[in-house]
């Protein structure tokens, strides 16, 4: 298995439990093999490449700004976020995008800095890691605007319905999901739907660490350790084993990221 995207370098949440490198450790025992470590911010690059530098062969980087820090002085951290990871070989730009959930105050520098970072994705040929809440058409107008130019895009933590993922297809018909412990939550039976209607060679497995533990260990602080719960559920969607949901999402998983086996 592959977590395309978790946080295990958040010291104050790994920390009680020997850090992230243990956290790393207990999700290799467990079968995932390789885990994507998305940035979020300027203060966040170090603990993730401190991580990476001590479980190069378990993880890939993601350079990115997260949209819920975009302020008036965007520009000048993403430039210092990209410096910081010049020459560290990052697998994705990301997790960039729009989240207008909290706060749209920023609305239009979210979609600025979004298109900025897509542009520093295709000038790098490299792919995107998208974070979109409540605002799925933002974030296809800065899409679209790329053109046929656009780079590879994944969808991460994608909780919607069906008719979301046809809206995103409509224009990205290559793009990926991101599927994480949302599915098997009760109340959340669109992005069951969703997961169905897409199949198995149009997701990935995530986890969002520490967020959003699948169940039967939701409420606890989630890790890439549980990430088989995940596989299990989106096995049982698709009407395939967990055995062969692992083999197709890792192989979606490399081919998106290029990494080679």
């Amino acid at each position: 298995m592959i977590d395309t995207h978790t946080h295990l370098y958040f010291i104050e949440e790994y920390a009680p439990d020997g850090g992230g490198c243990a956290a790393v450790d207990r999700a290799l025992a467990e079968g995932v093999e390789w885990m994507v470590l998305p940035n979020v911010s300027v203060e966040s690059c170090a603990p993730l490449l401190d991580l990476h530098h001590a479980r190069p062969d378990a993880t890939g980087v993601a350079v990115g700004f997260h949209p819920e820090d975009v302020d008036k002085d965007w520009r000048a951290k993403v430039r210092e976020v990209f410096d910081r990871f010049e020459g560290e070989k990052p697998v994705a730009v990301g997790e960039v995008g729009i989240d207008l959930y909290h706060d749209p105050t920023f609305r239009f520098q979210q979609m600025d800095a979004f298109g900025d970072q897509l542009d520093r994705a295709r000038a790098a040929s490299l792919p995107v890691i998208i974070h979109s809440r409540e605002a799925l058409e933002d974030t296809l107008t800065v899409t679209r605007n790329m053109g046929a130019d656009c780079p590879p895009l994944l969808f991460h933590s994608f909780t919607m319905g069906p008719a979301e993922a046809r809206r995103i297809l409509e224009q990205h018909p290559d793009a990926l999901f991101g599927i994480n412990g949302v599915v098997t939550f009760k109340n959340a039976p669109l992005v069951r739907e969703a997961v169905g209607e897409l199949g198995i060679d149009r997701v990935v497995l995530e986890t969002d660490a520490p967020y959003l533990a699948p169940v039967p260990l939701r409420g606890r602080r989630n890790e890439s350790a549980f990430l088989s719960h995940i596989n299990a559920k989106i096995a049982e969607l698709c009407g395939i084993s967990p055995e062969e949901a692992d083999l197709r999402t890792t192989a979606n998983a490399r081919r998106f990221f290029n990494h080679p086996v």
